[in-house]
C-alpha cells in the first residue's frame, strides 16, 4: 500500500508538467499583452485630456473591481454567446490575463511615472527636449526600473490566477492535478505535487524580486 501511495507522486508528474507548460504559456503571453495594455492605459491615466483620462479610469476601476473568475466566465461564455462564435479556451484565458493584469499594470506605470521627481521633467525641458522626448529618454527609463519589482509581483499573481481557469477546463497545472486524482482518487498526492510546483516557481521569483528591490534602493 505504501508503495502504491508513494508512486502517485511520480505518476502524476507527466500530467503536471504538461499543465505547467500551459500555465506558463498563458501567463507569459497574457502578461505581454497585459503590459502593452497597462502602458497604454497607464499613460492615459496621466493624460490631461478628460475623455482619455475618464475612459482609462473606467477600464481600470471596472477590471480591478470585478474578480478574474467572473471575467474569464464573461469572456468565454458571455462574449461567445453575444458574438455567436466559440472562443477557444486558451485564447479566452490569455485575454482574461491580459485584461486583468493590464488594469493593475496601468496603475504600476502611473505610480512609477509619478514617483519621478518633477525636476527631471524640468531638466529635460531646459536642454531643449520636447515633453515626449523627456518622457522617452529621461523619465521612462527611471520609471521602468522602479516598475520591475511590482511587475514581478504581478507575474506571480497572474500565474496563480491561471488556476481559476480550470472552471472552463483549461489544461493548466491545477486542472491536470484534478484530472489525475479524479481518475485515481489520490487527491492528497496530486494536490501536494501541484502546490510544490507552484512554489518552485513563485518562491525563487519572490526571492529574486527582493534582491532587485534592494539593489534599486541603493
Amino acid at each position: 500500500m505504501d508503495f502504491i501511495t508513494e508512486s502517485h507522486y511520480y505518476r502524476v508528474m507527466p500530467m503536471l508538467f504538461e499543465g505547467l507548460v500551459w500555465t506558463l504559456l498563458i501567463t507569459g503571453v497574457g502578461l505581454i499583452f497585459g503590459f502593452i495594455l497597462g502602458a497604454i492605459f497607464g499613460f492615459a491615466r496621466l493624460s490631461k485630456n478628460k475623455l482619455i483620462y475618464g475612459l482609462a479610469t473606467v477600464y481600470v476601476e471596472v477590471v480591478r473591481g470585478t474578480p478574474i473568475l467572473a471575467q474569464i466566465l464573461f469572456i468565454y461564455f458571455g462574449l461567445s454567446d453575444l458574438m455567436g462564435v466559440n472562443i477557444d479556451k486558451i485564447t479566452a484565458s490569455i485575454i482574461a490575463i491580459a485584461i486583468n493584469a493590464g488594469a493593475y499594470i496601468a496603475e504600476i506605470v502611473r505610480g512609477a511615472v509619478y514617483s519621478i521627481d518633477k525636476g527631471q521633467d524640468e531638466a529635460g525641458r531646459s536642454i531643449g527636449l520636447t515633453r515626449n522626448q523627456t518622457m522617452r529618454y529621461i523619465i521612462w527609463p527611471q520609471a521602468f526600473r522602479r516598475m520591475i519589482p511590482p511587475l514581478g509581483n504581478q507575474f506571480v499573481i497572474s500565474l496563480k490566477d491561471t488556476s481559476l481557469f480550470s472552471v472552463i477546463a483549461v489544461g493548466e497545472l491545477l486542472y491536470m492535478g484534478q484530472q489525475y486524482y479524479g481518475a485515481t482518487f489520490a487527491a492528497f498526492e496530486a494536490l501536494t505535487m501541484v502546490c510544490i510546483m507552484y512554489l518552485v516557481i513563485t518562491v525563487p521569483t519572490a526571492v529574486y524580486l527582493r534582491r532587485v528591490e534592494r539593489r534599486l534602493d541603493v
